[in-house]
């Protein structure tokens, strides 16, 4: 009989530590999962603001693009109005 009572202790000791280490597993695999979410909004967040960036530089750089050919066209016209002049 004590060998029965002994054996059914440490499976309940056994049951009870699988189950402490099962919870604790369960709490850090939540707290990486929480932590990969903010990440994973971090970058969506890095992502937006990137693409506005660029959007903004590209339409920048097409503005600044066609003013120095205006400027570029105006100097040729106003290099060959002086040189008929002359």
């Amino acid at each position: 009989e004590m060998n029965s009572k002994h054996a059914y202790d440490m499976l309940v000791q056994d049951l009870t530590a699988q189950i402490d280490q099962a919870t604790q597993d369960r709490e850090e695999k939540s707290e990486i999962k929480a932590k990969k979410l903010q990440a994973k909004a971090d970058a969506q967040g890095d992502l937006t603001d990137t693409t506005t960036t660029k959007e903004a530089d590209e339409q920048y750089l097409a503005d600044l693009t066609a003013t120095c050919e205006q400027k570029a066209s105006d100097f040729e016209s106003r290099q060959q109005l002086r040189a008929e002049e002359i």
